[in-house]
């Protein structure tokens, strides 16, 4: 019985200790490429790079994103995890450049930038403290993104007033259940590779910025 009980324990440590070292890789690659990807971002500001054409957009992200799943339990995973990092902080560049040259731009980024470092923080925290299981989310994750691509391709073919603000408070919601979730599957063993789980936290980070950074922005704009 003693020995069964210590078989049971040290499966258990073990296991707590995996998924602490998966944590700190975790957010220790995410703080590199999230930094990574601010340089990317303000080099391209100095620059004044345009925007690219949508499908460069598509085909760098999806490109970079299944060549970092191939090569995710090697060395050269990380450097492929900093090359999509790296592409996404450079496109947000003229992102950038195209709201600080609005009246109250630079109030709309860092409000923007502060209320992502809030949600971020506060999301990770509940489910590190807590640590409640959300993989029954995954659901409403799929539905979620079919529901915003529909909603998305509606707003390329019909001018509907309110659309985008809907479509980017669609976004804040739907990133922030992906941060529940990927942290849970970190905690709970559903991810144990650290590259993939960095990538999947990036781009929920990413796209939550960038949908508040629309939002900001069209309250701003309301307002003028």
């Amino acid at each position: 019985m003693r020995e069964q009980d210590y078989a049971v324990n040290n499966r258990v440590q073990v296991e707590q200790l995996e998924v602490s070292r998966v944590l700190r890789n975790t957010y220790g690659l995410l703080a590199l490429t999230l930094a990574f990807s601010g340089i990317m971002a303000f080099v391209a500001q100095q620059m004044n790079v345009r925007y690219p054409n949508v499908f460069v957009v598509l085909i760098g992200f999806y490109g970079l994103f299944f060549l970092t799943n191939k090569l995710r339990d090697s060395a050269w995973g990380l450097v492929s995890a900093f090359a999509l990092t790296g592409f996404m902080g450079f496109i947000l560049g003229p992102i950038l450049n195209r709201y600080l040259g609005m009246q109250g731009g630079a109030e709309v980024v860092s409000s923007a930038f502060a209320m992502t470092a809030l949600v971020f923080g506060g999301l990770s925290a509940y489910v590190l403290i807590t640590r409640k299981d959300m993989s029954f989310l995954g659901g409403f994750i799929t539905a979620g993104f079919f529901v915003l691509l529909a909603a998305v391709l509606a707003s390329m073919f019909f001018q509907i007033s309110g659309l985008q603000l809907a479509i980017s408070a669609g976004f804040v919601l739907f990133s922030s259940v992906c941060i529940l979730f990927q942290t849970s599957a970190i905690i709970h063993g559903g991810e144990r590779n650290y590259i993939m789980a960095t990538i999947s936290l990036y781009v929920s980070i990413y796209n939550l910025f960038i949908s508040l950074l629309q939002i900001f922005g069209i309250m701003g704009s309301s307002r003028d």
